[in-house]
């Protein structure tokens, strides 16, 4: 472990033996050995970033090693050094340490406390009341310096600030609330590792980059919404099925049961609100980000006594900046958005997995006499992100019309519909029209075919630019001209041919198939 001191047998009574030569620090004339310092806060903070990542114990005997270097001399000048090692720990240690990794951590911790608070302390203040856990990262790089006088320090607070008995005091509690909630009293407000671990995982799901199952993560936010008894943590966790239930209407989602557990945990957490107006203004209630990574941190950080103690004590910092969390949690508010969503995202389950009536695109897609639109349809099914909102209604109606239409050519061109616009369709066409549409091509896909084609052009060109014209003109001619560049222009045999329904259609069995199979 990069020269880190992690033996099985006494970590805390063998000498620093790394070979590096001693350097005098000027932390109460203790001598240390600067690179077994070095290399500690390296592996610290590999610790911190990897804790998922490593399950041969290296990182168990890391902590194992802390804990017994600060049970050792838990009052002693180094014990910040030690402790800020566990701090830096306990993501691991609030992950799957090994046994009896967390209670070594916080013994040591509980001896170590109140040792170091017991101790004469010149400062009005220290770093630890200030502390965020998005600083616990910056712990390891920060000791070299601490240790060394004779390196330059560059941050606001002094070094002997740092190195104070108190102030290491105060990490010690740090680590102790987060590792053993409600044990202690006097620290900085924060959110718990597992908080911080949603937030991430979440932002990094609703920016399109998920980490872990996608389906697993979204009804893991309707678990956490059941299972919240306190109001306040329920309004944060509302709102965090806020920010997901964006996702899940997206198209994103391709299991109804999703919808379904965000749906059902909202309707009972709203159960829970009251149905009567608050008393405050209008406009007192605040706009939520509508960026959901954003939304979704908020409603996390909300759902933690921390947290709101942590985003209050901000606000006031930033000058009132912001709604008060009185406010932000107004039971009213809350059950407004909770509805808000809830009606969401019942609307969308119909619309992706119910049945749908296109019916209505009658009026759109037919002229008075029952014949096709064809410069409206044409243009529809050109491979542009304009005709993404088109492309559901209008490749059913095409699936539905071709079982019926007796026209070859209107044959064609509703299979080319079909086919055309569940590609255009994003980020994937609703699971009920692929379900609809899959159902055509299939039979389209199994018909009889001739071994060979009965034209001698080629079949048309799906995606070229000048595609929309020539499907007008083949439906058409005497309506649209003849396409300009000679091989657009097909012959009528070759959008007929049945060797080319079935390459179509089997191109679109196998797009859509995968979008319905469970």
């Amino acid at each position: 472990m990069s020269g880190v001191t992690t033996n099985e047998t006494s970590p805390a009574a063998r000498p620093d033996d790394t070979g590096s030569g001693k350097t005098g620090c000027g932390n109460s004339g203790s001598d240390t050995i600067v690179g077994d310092i070095q290399n500690l806060a390296v592996a610290w903070e590999k610790l911190h970033y990897e804790y998922e990542e490593y399950h041969d114990g290296s990182h168990d005997r890391l902590v194992l090693d802390c804990a017994a270097r600060l049970g050792a001399d838990p009052g002693g000048p180094l014990a910040y050094v030690w402790i800020f090692g566990l701090v830096v720990a306990v993501p691991h240690l609030s992950w799957v340490p090994g046994d009896g990794v967390k209670e070594a951590a916080l013994q040591a911790l509980r001896v170590a406390e109140p040792a170091l608070s017991a101790q004469d302390c010149v400062h009005d203040s220290h770093p630890y009341e200030m502390h965020d856990a998005e600083e616990d990262e910056e712990l390891p790089g920060w000791l070299i310096d601490l240790v060394d006088d004779t390196q330059e320090w560059y941050e606001d607070r002094p070094r002997d600030e740092w190195r104070c008995p108190r102030n290491a005091a105060g990490f010690a509690r740090i680590a102790l609330d987060l590792l053993d909630p409600g044990s202690v009293s006097d620290v900085p407000p924060r959110l718990p590792p597992e908080a911080n671990a949603t937030i991430d995982t979440l932002s990094a799901l609703l920016e399109g980059y998920p980490k872990t199952d996608v389906y697993d993560e979204i009804e893991e936010q309707a678990r956490a919404l059941r299972s919240a008894e306190d109001p306040d943590d329920r309004a944060g966790r509302i709102m965090v099925v806020r920010a997901v239930g964006w996702y899940a209407t997206s198209g994103m989602v391709r299991h109804k049961g999703v919808l379904d557990e965000l749906i059902e945990a909202l309707e009972e957490a709203l159960s829970h609100s009251p149905a009567d107006p608050c008393e405050h203004a209008w406009d007192a209630h605040p706009l939520l980000p509508n960026f959901a990574p954003e939304a979704a941190r908020l409603g996390i950080e909300l759902s933690y006594p921390g947290g709101r103690l942590r985003y209050e004590r901000q606000r006031t910092e930033q000058g009132d900046h912001g709604a008060p969390l009185e406010i932000m949690l107004c039971p009213a508010f809350i059950a407004g958005l909770g509805q808000e969503s809830l009606t969401q995202l019942r609307t969308s389950r119909d619309r992706l997995f119910g049945p749908r009536d296109v019916s209505h695109v009658d009026a759109e897609y037919l002229d008075a006499g029952g014949r096709l639109q064809i410069e409206k349809i044409a243009q529809r099914v050109e491979f542009t992100s304009r005709n993404e909102q088109y492309a559901e209604d209008l490749g059913l109606w095409a699936a539905r019309r071709f079982e019926h239409a007796d026209s070859a050519r209107e044959r064609a061109v509703l299979l080319l519909a079909a086919y055309q616009t569940m590609q255009i369709a994003y980020p994937a066409p609703a699971r009920s029209v692929a379900e609809d549409v899959l159902r055509v091509l299939r039979t389209v896909a199994a018909a009889p075919r001739p071994a060979e084609c009965a034209h001698d052009d080629a079949h048309p060109q799906l995606r070229y630019a000048g595609f929309r014209h020539a499907m007008a003109h083949f439906y058409a001619p005497e309506d649209f001209p003849t396409p300009e560049k000679p091989d657009q222009a097909r012959g009528e045999a070759a959008w007929i041919c049945p060797r080319f329904f079935g390459e179509v259609a089997e191109e679109g069995v196998r797009n859509l198939e995968v979008l319905v199979t469970d």
